[in-house]
């Protein structure tokens, strides 16, 4: 967090320049705005190791409603995603869930979108507490997280166990 007063400020969704997410979560970061860019680890056939977007095309930031024209004029930002022209807040719980996805190491992948439905919450294990939608596939346990602004989602494997 850059400033204390950020942590007042909702969290949204910025729709930026594909392949720019990166330099408008830095430019951001320089202009003392939150940001937030989840990314997924990535080995090119080379044997490159590189991060790309979770979600590709979004960068999500804690929106101070007197900065939204910092944040809009950003290089790469296109727009605030918006609902009837006023910026659309995207729950603290949604965005904890996927930071600490992806600090967790666990094993992470896009997945199609969920709608709300059945959720359940992580008892134990480095995501103790994170709420999603537990789907079977071959007979594998993945938790799934959605950012239901976006109409995105994201799958982290975990243990039966885990599941509560």
């Amino acid at each position: 967090m850059n400033d204390a007063s950020c942590s007042f400020s909702p969290w949204v969704a910025l729709y930026v320049k594909n392949r720019h997410e990166k330099a408008v979560a830095l430019n951001l970061d320089g202009k003392g705005v939150e940001s937030f860019l989840p990314t997924l680890p990535n080995v090119h056939a080379s044997g490159k190791r590189f991060d790309l977007p979770l979600f590709p095309g979004y960068v999500f930031c804690r929106l101070d409603l007197h900065k939204t024209l910092a944040v809009a004029s950003t290089p790469g930002v296109f727009s605030i995603v918006s609902s009837s022209g006023t910026p659309a807040v995207i729950s603290d719980t949604e965005i904890e869930g996927i930071r600490r996805t992806v600090l967790s190491g666990c094993k992470i992948r896009p997945w199609p979108y969920m709608p709300p439905g059945q959720e359940v919450w992580l008892k134990s294990g480095p995501l103790k507490g994170v709420q999603g939608v537990v789907v079977d596939e071959t007979h594998q346990k993945w938790v799934v997280l959605s950012v239901h602004l976006l109409q995105r989602s994201v799958a982290v494997k975990v243990e039966r166990s885990q599941v509560a």
